[in-house]
This record gives C-alpha cells, sequence and structure tokens, in this order.
C-alpha cells in the first residue's frame, strides 16, 4: 500500500468473480416485453414464479431493464391485469412463496424514441451487438424528467435498426447510474438481447468495477454481505437495512492509497445487482466514494474544503465500470472488455499522491546552509530553521527551560528562574558527552514538533525547507520526515573565515559546535544531493535556483511513474505506459 499501484490479477484480466448485475441501478430484461413508458400493446405473461416474494417485485425481476416501472406494474396489478394461480390479483404486495403460476397482461400505447446525433464512444460491434464507452454524465435512458438526451438517443442515431425493438429502452440489458462512467453492452436485435438478457439473469456476465473511496479500507480486501432496501428516511437513497431488504454481496480489493491514507483505489466485484450497491456498501464500511454527496455527505464535504485542485477535478462519484465478460449472445465465445477510467477519474490518485517535498538543509558550521536558506526564501519557499525553533525553546518562558528544570531542578536556571543559564549548560555540555546525548535526546523531540507544525502549516506548497545541522545526528533522517536531503560543501578555510567575521565567535565555541557533528565528509555522502559554495553569493544563488529546478524534476518524475504504473495496471490510458511514445503525467 502507498505509493504504489499493483493489479489485483494477473492471467488475461478476466475476472473471476462473476457479477450479475452491475450494482448501479443495473437490472436485466427478460423478455420481448415492451418499455414500461410506452410500446405497442403486448400479449399476456405468463411465468412461473422462480423465488419468493412481492408479486409486483417478481414481475419486475423477470421483467427487467427493458421493462415497466415498479409504479406501472403496480397500477396494472391493481386494475385486474394480474393473475397468481388462474385467480386474479390486485394486491401489488401478495407474498408469493414461489412456484405459482403468474400471467400479466400489459396495455402500454406505442410510443417510439427520436435518434439523436451526438458522439459516442464504440468499443466493440457486430451484427448482434455494441460495447459502448458511456460517458460520466450521461444517463442511459429515458426516464422522468428526462425524456430526451440519452444513450438510448444517441444509439437510434448511430444503430437506425434497433429502434425495431420497439419501446423506450430498445437494446437496454443493464445500466449505470448517469455519473458512473464505463462499459455498457448493448443488444442490436432482438435476438441477441433476449441472449444477453439470460446470460445476466443466469449469472454468466462478470463486471469489475474501480472506485476512488474516501480513507484506507481495513481490511483491505474483503466481502461486504448486508442487505439493501429502501432507506426508510428518503426516496433518494438506498440503504443497508435490517428489515425488508434484498441481499447484497460485493467484493472489494484495495490496490492502492495515497501516502497520508486519505484516499484509496479498490477494484470491487459485484454478486448481486441492487440499486446503488457499490455506493451504499463501501459507505456501510465507512468508506464512501470520492464525490458521492448522496452517501457521503460529511466526508464530500470535507474534500471540497481541504483537497483543492483534487477537490475541483471531483465533480460526481468516482465509480468506473472497468472490465465486462459475457458469451457472445449468437455464438457463444466469450469475450471479454476492458477499460480504462477517464481522465478526471486517473489523475485523480495522482493529485491525491501529490504533497509538499521536504528538504533537509545540512553542512558543516560555517558552509553558508543559512544564505542558501535566505535565497530560497526569497524565491518564495517556506523555509524553517533548527537553530532558531532551539533559540525559541530556550528563550524566556520556552519549553526547553520548562523540561530542564522538571529534569534537573535549578542546576540550570538562572537567578530569574525563567531562563536557562547558557553558560552553566555549555560547560556541561563541554565536560560530559553522555550529557550532550541527554540533552539532544531531550530537546531535538521538541525541534521536530516545531518542524511538524511548519511542514503542516505550509502543506499547499510545493516543496518546504529545513536547515537542520544535525539531521544525520539526531537520526532524523530515518524518521521519513525528509524526502530529500541537500548537503551545502565548502572549503575549511572559507568555513573557518565566515565562523571567525561572527561576533563573540572564539575556537572554544568553534570546538564546542563541531562536537558531536559528523565530519563535512561523512555527511555529505549521505546527501541526495551536494551544493558546492566555494563561490561567491551570486554563484550561491545561482545554485539555489538549479536546485529548485532539480527538485521539481524530481516531483515530475514521481508522477511520470506513478502515472506508468497506474497505465500499466489498466488503470489509466496505454498512452501512459513506460516505452509509449507520449508518455508523460499530464
Amino acid at each position: 500500500m502507498g505509493g504504489g499501484v499493483r493489479p489485483s490479477r494477473t492471467g488475461d484480466g478476466n475476472p473471476d468473480v462473476v457479477a450479475a448485475r452491475d450494482g448501479q441501478g443495473e437490472r436485466p430484461g427478460a423478455s420481448g416485453f415492451p418499455d414500461a413508458s410506452g410500446a405497442s400493446a403486448a400479449s399476456p405473461l405468463s411465468l412461473a414464479a422462480p423465488e419468493a416474494g412481492r408479486l409486483d417485485a417478481v414481475w419486475q425481476g423477470h421483467l427487467g431493464a427493458g421493462g415497466p416501472t415498479r409504479a406501472r406494474l403496480q397500477d396494472w396489478i391493481k386494475t385486474g391485469r394480474a393473475t397468481v394461480d388462474g385467480q386474479v390479483c390486485r394486491k401489488p404486495g401478495q407474498r408469493l412463496r414461489g412456484g405459482e403460476r403468474l400471467t400479466l397482461s400489459p396495455d402500454m400505447p406505442a410510443v417510439g424514441v427520436l435518434p439523436e446525433s451526438g458522439a459516442l464512444t464504440v468499443v466493440f460491434a457486430d451484427a448482434h451487438l455494441a460495447v459502448l464507452d458511456k460517458p460520466a454524465g450521461l444517463t442511459v435512458h429515458p426516464a422522468p424528467g428526462r425524456p430526451d438526451g440519452t444513450l438510448v438517443h444517441l444509439l437510434a442515431h448511430h444503430f437506425p435498426e434497433m429502434a425495431d425493438m420497439g419501446g423506450l429502452r430498445p437494446g437496454i440489458v443493464h445500466r449505470l447510474d448517469k455519473d458512473t462512467s464505463g462499459l455498457v453492452a448493448v443488444a442490436r436485435t432482438e435476438t441477441a438481447r433476449l441472449a444477453l438478457t439470460a446470460s445476466f439473469a443466469e449469472r454468466r456476465v462478470a463486471k469489475t468495477y474501480l472506485a476512488l473511496v474516501h480513507g484506507l479500507p481495513d481490511p483491505p480486501q474483503g466481502v461486504v454481505a448486508l442487505p439493501i432496501g429502501r432507506d426508510p428516511s428518503s426516496k433518494v437513497r438506498m440503504a443497508v437495512v435490517k428489515k425488508g431488504g434484498r441481499a447484497a454481496k460485493s467484493s472489494y480489493r484495495t490496490v492502492w492509497a495515497d501516502p497520508g491514507r486519505r484516499t484509496a483505489l479498490v477494484e470491487v466485484d459485484i454478486e448481486t445487482g441492487r440499486t446503488h450497491q457499490i455506493r451504499v456498501h463501501m459507505a456501510a464500511l465507512g468508506h464512501p466514494l470520492l464525490g458521492d454527496a448522496v452517501y457521503g455527505p460529511a466526508q464530500a464535504a470535507a474534500f471540497r474544503r481541504e483537497a483543492g485542485a483534487a477537490a475541483r477535478l471531483c465533480r460526481r462519484q468516482m465509480l468506473h465500470a472497468w472490465r465486462l465478460a459475457f458469451p457472445h449472445p449468437v455464438t457463444g465465445q466469450p469475450m471479454s472488455f476492458q477499460l480504462p477510467p477517464p481522465p478526471d477519474f486517473w489523475r485523480m490518485p495522482l493529485f491525491m499522491a501529490r504533497r509538499t517535498q521536504r528538504v533537509g538543509v545540512v553542512g558543516a558550521p560555517g558552509s553558508g546552509k543559512s544564505t542558501l536558506l535566505g535565497f530560497l526564501a526569497a524565491a518564495g519557499c517556506p523555509v524553517f530553521s533548527a537553530d532558531a525553533a532551539v533559540a525559541a525553546l530556550y528563550a524566556p518562558g520556552g519549553e526547553a527551560v520548562e523540561l530542564l528544570a522538571r529534569r534537573y531542578g535549578d542546576r540550570f536556571l538562572a537567578a530569574s528562574g525563567r531562563e536557562i543559564d547558557k553558560d552553566a549548560l555549555r560547560s556541561a555540555v563541554a565536560a560530559s558527552e553522555s550529557f550532550r546525548r541527554e540533552l539532544m535526546d531531550m530537546v531535538h523531540p521538541l525541534v521536530g514538533y516545531a518542524y511538524a507544525a511548519f511542514a503542516a502549516a505550509n502543506r499547499q506548497a510545493r516543496a518546504v525547507f529545513a536547515e537542520t545541522p544535525l539531521l544525520f545526528e539526531a537520526r532524523w533522517h530515518q524518521t521519513g520526515d525528509f524526502d530529500v536531503i541537500v548537503g551545502v560543501s565548502r572549503d575549511a578555510a572559507s568555513r573557518e573565515a565566515a565562523l571567525a567575521a561572527r561576533p563573540g565567535w572564539t575556537g572554544e565555541v568553534a570546538a564546542r559546535l563541531e562536537a558531536g557533528q559528523w565530519p563535512e565528509e561523512k555527511k555529505l555522502a549521505h546527501c541526495h544531493m551536494v551544493i558546492d559554495n566555494r563561490g561567491d553569493l551570486a554563484d550561491l544563488q545561482r545554485q539555489a535556483g538549479e536546485l529548485l529546478e532539480r527538485l521539481g524534476g524530481l516531483r515530475r518524475r514521481t508522477m511520470r511513474e506513478m502515472a506508468a504504473d497506474l497505465a500499466e495496471a489498466g488503470y489509466a490510458p496505454a498512452r501512459l505506459r513506460r516505452g509509449h511514445t507520449s508518455a508523460a503525467a499530464r
């Protein structure tokens, strides 16, 4: 977990968990039944109840996505158009045991779909079916409040023969939410529609989604088997319910998380097809989808406030129908498709993986660290000085004053009792190496807290710089608090001259300052980059600019590597793969 991206499977990429439906409002159509919103009158339909349940729900499950709405079914039942074991039944909620003989006599006016021109991305098509790349924001079929501008209207323009199937949902065998992107299969003939519908009903269709969720799921993979029903407090929401819900099962695998564990990418297989299933199940785990204000309103609001550019990119729930596999409706040959998500989805991990580049600056006394830091500050970079933080700790009322008083009593307190007797403290440090280490172990965590507060306050900056003379000696480089360590090199004579120019500088002070520090050669050998400060101030300023360029290059390279990882796992376009001529993280 973390910055790397790993595919969850090897082999040919076919999902290994068969999912009957996509769980995002998908219901397979099951007969040559005309659409609920209008088609020519149909002959009475008959059915042996396949399972226990309400009469209207059993018919709706059988008729599927190409069938009527629940409200239309209930109207027909109430007007005496349904029978159970030969007896007219006017109760939509009539409980069935399973096995009863059912009939239904629909009656609908003839209504058609008017073709509409527009872009339609076809992944695959033959004479029997088409597999499409549905963009987010496109509704699949007409519904109340959406009489036109749907995928069905585009299909009627690009595949005119589909209109022969009649109704307002010709060829539709499953569907995605409006704001869910990805693979959708449609039938081009009635024969293909019936065959695909049967494949969905018999769970011979496999679908895998990609979802970006808030937080990091724990455990990182698992199965969610929680019943889903209408939320009793909201007509537009589904919910995990204790009574009256339908069985629902989702399997998820976490394949990536950002360094701060704010966001994770998961693959989800759906074994049932309840409305909003993925959204409801992930929210039930405490990890709603990014952008899902319906099932994660608090997280969505916080994300909009705090995520900066990532929040501006996230304008929908981050869900994508990634893989689709099913038998061909005529030949029976296995068919398998995989479609990388659109840019708003695959760029989101790149945005979330970005963090402030934390740069430590080290060097021997007199090497020019503070001067370099001044040039970086003048360039607009946030800077932190460990020496300044220590001075604040030892100032009257500082945290180190209280800490030393608790540990050593008044041994190192000045007569006022509010500040440190620096001469006494220096003498103790010079006289005892063990005391020097003990003091360093007490004070350096306080410096660390000050640095952490500085970094947090500047988390939107691209890079922050911290001058930390004892970074290696205090083992700070082992904590993960720095991404890059830059050393400043200077010849001994120049360093001594620079130190001698400081007020109150003596050989004793120099010896005390050097005590406990690594030799310059050892420090520089552990740095990622080294600034050679043998020139004048103009040269050091030039090198400060070059350092910023090199650090920017590192950030860009890190993003390119991550984009390549995403692409090679199938989570981003192939053009971002390593070795591709146009590979670049935009």
